[in-house]
């Protein structure tokens, strides 16, 4: 097997995996307010490269993407349990250059939720000859693209509470998962947050909800400043072991803070993982999940604006993906140049 990378999600990028919600979803009773938030997406996504959704009715679904870039959409009818693309999607990394897809075990965030459909789409679309003849190496393992953050350059930033979860890999320890990704992965650092939540996520944490590398040398985290709010301390730690990391060189990182996103509960009374730290990279642009606070989210926009300069911004209210647990990059997978 050749040399291994995992591109940064900032590398050139083919296309980005949808799953589209249905009425069989947990979504059903949500169609409404999220089909809009979906079509959105999956429509500003189409005007800088290829979009590839699973969905139920392709039909349907065609003539909700109306607006969106005909020629970049490739529309795939398969069963689905939920919408997750960043989750049960497939992780690409690079094999002497050159694109190869990672089908792990996706089983609902540690057997949290149904996924027996959500599992097996990777190999449906390969057989369906999404990939061309691309090769697809499955692995026995419980991971989630959301846990992963990589800088590109061997660098893989993750939480200790996804990774080390009991229900998902029961038989790695920390060095025995460190092991087994820079084998896979290709990558040969680790840096581990043992701190930092959002109430009313079920992924255990999920890298990508807290802290995102934007260059290699640049990491964008949530920040808490509100010692009423129940992530004060959390965050404050977490904060204090992102300034501990050190880069391969040793020189320290550009830590940028992202502001708390305003607090966002459910019609049951809870609060929702609402963050800013779940935007998607794409060619050109950025997507930044916003939640109808003015002041807050053109904090949002203004510093993602200064980490990502050459790329353009583009704002979307996510209100509803929050219903249920998650934000945009969750519904999104990309896959880097040579996939699509």
């Amino acid at each position: 097997m050749g040399q291994r990378i995992f591109p940064a999600e900032w590398a050139r990028q083919s296309g980005v995996a949808f799953t589209f919600p249905h009425a069989n979803s947990d979504w059903g009773p949500y169609l409404e307010i999220v089909i809009p938030t979906f079509v959105e997406i999956i429509t500003l996504v189409s005007r800088h490269e290829k979009v590839l959704v699973v969905c139920q009715d392709a039909e349907l679904v065609s003539t909700l993407l109306k607006d969106a870039v005909q020629e970049n959409l490739i529309l795939v009818e398969l069963p689905s349990n939920d919408t997750w693309a960043r989750d049960h999607s497939a992780i690409t990394i690079l094999e002497e250059g050159h694109p190869s897809l990672l089908d792990f075990i996706f089983n609902g965030w540690g057997l949290k939720f149904p996924a027996n459909h959500d599992n097996l789409i990777t190999k449906r679309l390969q057989a369906k000859g999404i990939f061309g003849d691309l090769a697809v190496h499955t692995y026995g393992l419980a991971i989630e693209g959301g846990a992963l953050e990589s800088d590109g350059t061997g660098t893989l930033l993750t939480t200790s509470e996804c990774l080390l979860s009991p229900n998902r890999n029961p038989h790695l320890n920390r060095e025995m998962t460190e092991n087994t990704l820079r084998e896979i992965l290709g990558v040969n650092r680790f840096l581990w947050l043992d701190h930092g939540y959002l109430a009313g996520d079920d992924t255990d944490s999920h890298i990508d909800t807290l802290a995102r590398f934007c260059s290699e040398d640049t990491i964008v985290y949530v920040s808490c400043d509100d010692k009423e709010d129940e992530h004060y301390e959390s965050l404050k730690a977490m904060e204090c072991q992102l300034k501990t990391f050190a880069r391969s060189d040793g020189s320290p990182y550009n830590l940028v803070p992202l502001p708390m996103a305003p607090a966002r509960f459910h019609p049951e009374g809870y609060r929702l993982p609402a963050t800013y730290a779940n935007f998607l990279i794409i060619n050109g642009a950025v997507l930044l999940p916003v939640y109808g606070d003015p002041k807050q989210d053109d904090m949002a926009v203004r510093v993602i604006q200064k980490c990502f300069p050459n790329r353009k911004i583009h704002p979307v209210d996510c209100n509803s993906l929050i219903l249920q647990h998650g934000s945009l990059h969750c519904i999104t997978m990309q896959f880097p140049e040579g996939v699509l």
